[in-house]
């Protein structure tokens, strides 16, 4: 599966985002998706991923509840609906797939084989 990000941008703290990452290829209902981010000098990390029956999974210590995931099986489209943004939110944002045998969402970047190009999200005033 090809992955197309974007929905990147300047916001500023306390505002909101949306990303999208659109899929190409068979099978989109059978992939999990996950959304990464990487800050400027730091390790790329998992933000939030869903699985395929449409569950929900979250870095709690990053996305304290401000963040939500969510799939349109029909249009191939995986979102980030990300509010109440800080700066410590700053980073590429990458979204990632990969065939997964269970109902889980894996968060390692070592598990996903399809990576998106990144979209940038920066937060300032």
């Amino acid at each position: 599966v090809q992955l197309q990000a974007s929905g990147g941008g300047l916001v500023q703290p306390g505002g909101s985002l949306r990303l999208s990452c659109k899929a190409s290829g068979p099978l989109f209902s059978r992939y999990v998706f996950s959304w990464f981010r990487q800050a400027p000098g730091k390790e790329r990390d998992f933000v939030a991923g869903v699985s395929w029956t449409g569950h929900g999974i979250y870095n709690e210590d990053s996305v304290k509840g401000r963040f939500t995931v969510s799939r349109a099986n029909a249009d191939s489209t995986v979102f980030l609906q990300m509010s109440s943004l800080e700066s410590d939110d700053t980073a590429v944002y990458y979204c990632a797939a990969t065939r997964w045998a269970t109902t889980d969402v894996p968060r390692s970047e070592r598990d996903y084989g399809s990576w998106g190009q990144g979209t940038q999200v920066t937060v300032s005033s």
